[in-house]
């Protein structure tokens, strides 16, 4: 029987973020440097004329169905955010876009399940089915958080102070609900 250091089969090691996660600087700092180590804290000052890396086009293409891609503005909202409290340049542009993508698609999904239900007829039986904007939803959601949780991460680890301002992703829902309005 193959023990997991052989990793035949492509099984076993480390899962990307499986594993403890990591504790704030500004946390360490107010508990007085549990584990000893020196503390690199960044003092990011204030940059002027910084200004947002370029979005790719496709995050504003125009869709099938007339509409504009919402990728755009939660990509500037979130990039927006990440400069109010110093951690732009920490969090790279694609990782912005492949999250404000995500939040988008999930978005359109269920824009389209409430315009279209949550049942769906099967192309050859015609017999009712659940809608697939259902499942492909749910797997941008996922997408998604596991995205925002690794730039939410980046921003615990390198704030040196702690921030209560509203965070892009507490925004999503309520995105999704002007959406539905037509807003």
């Amino acid at each position: 029987m193959p023990t997991k250091s052989n990793n035949i089969g492509g099984r076993g090691g480390a899962r990307p973020g499986a594993g403890r996660k990591k504790t704030a600087v500004s946390e360490k700092a107010k508990n007085g440097n549990p584990g000893g180590r020196k503390l690199e804290v960044l003092n990011i000052p204030e940059v002027e004329g910084v200004e947002m890396p370029k979005p790719h086009d496709f995050l504003s293409a125009e869709q099938r169905d007339g509409s504009e891609l919402q990728a755009h503005e939660i990509y500037t909202e979130t990039w927006n955010w990440l400069n109010k409290i110093g951690c732009s340049s920490k969090v790279s542009p694609q990782l912005l876009e492949r999250y404000a993508m995500c939040s988008a698609r999930w978005i359109q999904c269920e824009e389209m399940t409430n315009k279209l239900g949550f049942l769906s007829k099967h192309p050859t039986t015609q017999k009712p089915i659940p809608s697939p904007f259902i499942n492909i939803g749910i797997n941008y959601m996922n997408q998604a958080v596991r995205l925002w949780n690794e730039i939410f991460q980046i921003v615990k680890e390198n704030c040196s102070t702690d921030y209560d301002d509203a965070a892009p992703q507490n925004d999503l829902m309520e995105r999704l609900l002007r959406a539905r309005e037509g807003k």
